[in-house]
């Protein structure tokens, strides 16, 4: 059964950063100093995953006006291809409801367009091909990403306008 534990320390938020600075791209995280001031901005939920006893993974959402951002999302490798992904955003559905979600082009590599798919194949689809993700930070580049959602997005100007103004403004 998966569940959700919310992080509240930045202790524990320490020991998942090296995990997700793995995994995700420089131009596509926070540094250090951005991810712990996480906990500090009301907006924010981060989330370890749990399987029973075990941490699989963890969330990053941000709670917007009418929907949730999920700004990263990783299983943690040993606990990958055990279709827990897909249970994770089914829970993550019916606890938040309506998610919103970047994504790298399904023409970037294999490994995006098998992204793309996951997501498609749990609910999600593109909102937008033309969005581009604001910079990080000093160094690091705009991208130009997919939107995706598990909901029918009626106004995606919007949606951007939230998505910089909280979640990237707040860098």
């Amino acid at each position: 059964m998966i569940w959700f534990q919310e992080l509240q320390t930045r202790k524990k938020l320490s020991r998942i950063f090296s995990s997700y600075e793995k995994t995700f791209p420089a131009d596509e995280r926070r540094d250090e100093a951005q991810f712990l001031a996480l906990l500090e901005n009301p907006n924010s939920l981060i989330f370890i995953i749990k399987n029973e006893e075990n941490s699989i993974g963890y969330v990053i959402l941000w709670e917007l006006n009418d929907f949730y951002f999920l700004e990263h999302f990783e299983v943690f490798e040993e606990f990958r291809n055990l279709k827990l992904g897909s249970q994770v955003l089914q829970e993550l559905q019916e606890k938040f409801g309506n998610m919103i979600l970047e994504s790298e082009p399904s023409d970037w590599n294999e490994m995006a367009e098998r992204r793309i798919n996951f997501y498609v194949r749990n609910g999600y689809s593109i909102v937008s091909k033309e969005y581009v993700q604001p910079s990080y930070g000093e160094g690091k580049k705009e991208l130009k990403l997919f939107l995706l959602g598990n909901f029918k997005v009626e106004n995606l100007m919007a949606v951007e306008f939230e998505l910089r103004s909280k979640v990237y403004d707040s860098i």
